[in-house]
């Protein structure tokens, strides 16, 4: 992977309040979800790769280049707050042109560009309405908007779905794909953890201002041996699955659902278990209705990690 943000030995504070501490992180092309719980770092990480705050130590590089006061890095990064930065009097047409025309397009241009922004987000037809009228889901594609106007190269996104009704979570998870697979750089913050999961397996945890962990979710979850992997299962002979299992030496236990019919499995080696269950369906003929995996999820990981 080419690095596009790199960061090294991060830290910020506010006075006494920690916001990140000592962080080494590399991200590339695609999409990358920074998760962690509210007050983890998210935004102060990313403000500081956008160029809104100087870090107390460290650096953090885009495109090889320091961020903090490189006025000309700004027009090839987007970056949508958690919270409004419009000016509330203007309309949402005025706020996104006088930002088309910050970053230098000429008139006609400017207006191109805003017109396709407002049209991407679900707000041309409300253009000419005064921001402060607008509801905070509208406000928030309205950021979106303001990201997305210039055609970014790497696109940072602090909590975008905040707010935003269901139809258009559908829609702005849809467009944050869509700039991934052109090849673009997008980090996308969230707490909540579904919201991440939907949009790419490509995750980095924050808590307390660290980074606890990054990487493919499945690649973390394969580093968490100490944590017993639970494996459900669904078939019409779960008694006789559940004898030949539990002989082995890598299930420590199994349960019986309630409808006769299903059973979860806790097992230290996952991949030797997997091994040994397709063994069993290819010569004793146990047939599998279906298998699951409750803890191959965020929020089995990102519980175990910060020892909840």
């Amino acid at each position: 992977m080419t690095a596009v943000l790199q960061a090294e030995k991060l830290s910020k504070w506010y006075g006494n309040i920690l916001g990140i501490s000592d962080i080494n992180l590399e991200i590339g092309s695609g999409i990358t979800g920074l998760l962690g719980p509210n007050g983890a770092g998210k935004s102060t990480f990313l403000r500081i790769a956008a160029g809104q705050l100087k870090p107390k130590i460290g650096r953090l590089t885009i495109f090889g280049e320091e961020v903090f006061g490189n006025h000309l890095l700004f027009r090839r990064i987007g970056f949508c707050p958690e919270h409004d930065s419009a000016y509330s009097e203007m309309s949402g047409w005025q706020f996104i042109l006088l930002l088309a025309r910050l970053h230098g397009f000429d008139r006609k241009t400017a207006a191109q560009m805003s017109e396709k922004a407002l049209a991407t987000v679900g707000l041309l037809e409300s253009r000419d309405r005064q921001v402060k009228g607008y509801s905070f889901g509208m406000r928030q594609r309205l950021r979106l908007a303001s990201s997305i106007l210039h055609e970014p190269e790497i696109l940072m996104l602090d909590e975008p779905l905040r707010g935003v009704d269901p139809l258009w979570r559908i829609r702005i998870m849809q467009l944050i794909k869509d700039y991934g697979r052109q090849g673009r750089t997008v980090i996308v913050s969230s707490h909540i953890l579904p919201e991440i999961e939907s949009m790419t397996s490509e995750i980095v945890l924050i808590h307390q201002g660290k980074i606890f962990a990054k990487g493919d979710i499945h690649r973390i979850r394969g580093l968490i041996d100490s944590h017993p992997h639970q494996v459900s299962l669904r078939c019409l002979r779960p008694r006789q699955l559940a004898q030949k299992l539990i002989e082995s030496d890598f299930v420590s236990s199994v349960d019986f659902g309630p409808d006769g019919r299903s059973l979860t499995v806790k097992t230290n080696q996952r991949d030797l278990f997997f091994t040994a269950l397709i063994r069993l369906i290819a010569e004793d003929g146990l047939e599998i209705e279906e298998i699951t995996s409750p803890d191959d999820n965020l929020q089995a990981v990102f519980d175990y990690l910060i020892g909840k």
